[in-house]
């Protein structure tokens, strides 16, 4: 890996970004005019603590899946309909990132204060309920339920992920399987749901949409696992929130557990034991282990894998609209590891 300064990690993401960007950009300015109206549909003593979460969002980048997966082209003709879906799953995502962000106490987000450090914890908790229930409120005004019945299946996967995560902890001896299974519901789930739906709103075939959300599925695999090498060998003031928290709390990402198969039986165990005692340093000495051996060079070829899996899942349907602007979703998140190798 090589270091890099803020100005030229900003560039490569900017690069990245900027060509995903710019055919969506009337329809997120359109989404953004959207979720801010919904401001005033909600309670006058939740209104500032929404806004504020509104002003640090990032990238937009589900909503972004929902508008490509729907695509037809400038001038769409259910761009309302992909609007709204766009806002329910972005106030889901949302939702979710305000009540992590408590769980791992961090204090920072897109460089500003968490709800969480801002708010108070409690409040910060009540704040991601209102995201919740405004995001079903809006999935059941669509003429079939079948968008409420899928975004709250959705939220309740996301929040199981959660659940196995959080409260598994201290159970360190993680699988590849288990922790699969954890990011594919924590973080694929929301990917998923955007592009099949996304998909089928527009009014394309049972059969793309449920290629459309395998693909999404894939997609959102590989940006968790580029999210937990972020946590382990970016700088935290260039990826602006932060880091280090996933080993703090007990989180076994992909990096850790490559290591944990890598070290001696004898060492792992001394480290193991440390943690398992509550030992404040360990932490430091797991992060320095893992610049002995190639694992973000191995993490990353399965970063790789997923977004092959993701490119295969809608190969079929080249001639389609959405294909082509799908595609460039993958490129966008390949480029996301410029900001980190």
């Amino acid at each position: 890996m090589t270091t890099r300064s803020q100005s030229e990690v900003d560039h490569v993401a900017a690069a990245g970004f900027a060509e995903v960007y710019a055919p969506v950009k009337p329809y997120l300015d359109d989404l953004d005019v959207f979720l801010q109206s919904q401001v005033g549909e909600l309670e006058p003593e939740v209104q500032e603590h929404v806004r504020y979460v509104f002003g640090h969002s990032g990238k937009r980048l589900r909503p972004m899946l929902v508008a490509y997966s729907g695509w037809e082209g400038p001038g769409q003709t259910r761009a309302q309909d992909l609007i709204k879906l766009g806002s329910v799953i972005e106030l889901v995502h949302l939702a979710t990132l305000v009540h992590d962000d408590i769980l791992d106490e961090a204090d920072t987000r897109h460089r500003q204060e968490t709800a969480a450090k801002k708010f108070g914890p409690a409040a910060a908790v009540l704040i991601g309920d209102v995201l919740f229930s405004h995001a079903l409120k809006l999935a059941a005004e669509f003429d079939t339920n079948e968008i409420c019945r899928s975004v709250a299946r959705a939220t309740s996967r996301v929040c199981a992920g959660e659940i196995a995560q959080t409260y598994q902890r201290g159970e360190v001896n993680y699988s590849r399987e288990f922790y699969f299974r954890v990011i594919q519901l924590k973080t694929a789930e929301l990917f998923e749901v955007a592009c099949r739906l996304g998909a089928k709103v527009a009014g394309y075939s049972n059969e793309f949409s449920e290629a459309a959300g395998l693909f999404g599925r894939h997609v959102g695999i590989a940006y968790q696992i580029f999210d937990d090498l972020v946590d382990l060998y970016a700088d935290e003031s260039m990826i602006g929130k932060t880091l280090g928290t996933d080993l703090d709390k007990g989180k076994f990402t992909l990096p850790l557990l490559l290591l944990l198969e890598k070290l001696p039986a004898e060492e792992r165990e001394a480290l193991m034991e440390r943690f398992n005692a509550g030992d404040q340093t360990v932490a430091a000495d797991f992060t320095a282990r893992l610049h002995d051996f190639p694992i973000f060079d191995e993490v990353v070829k399965t970063f790789e894998h997923q977004l092959s899996l993701a490119t295969d899942a809608v190969a079929p349907f080249a001639e389609l609209p959405p294909v082509a602007s799908m595609q460039k979703i993958a490129d966008l998140v390949r480029a996301q590891l410029g900001r980190i190798a």
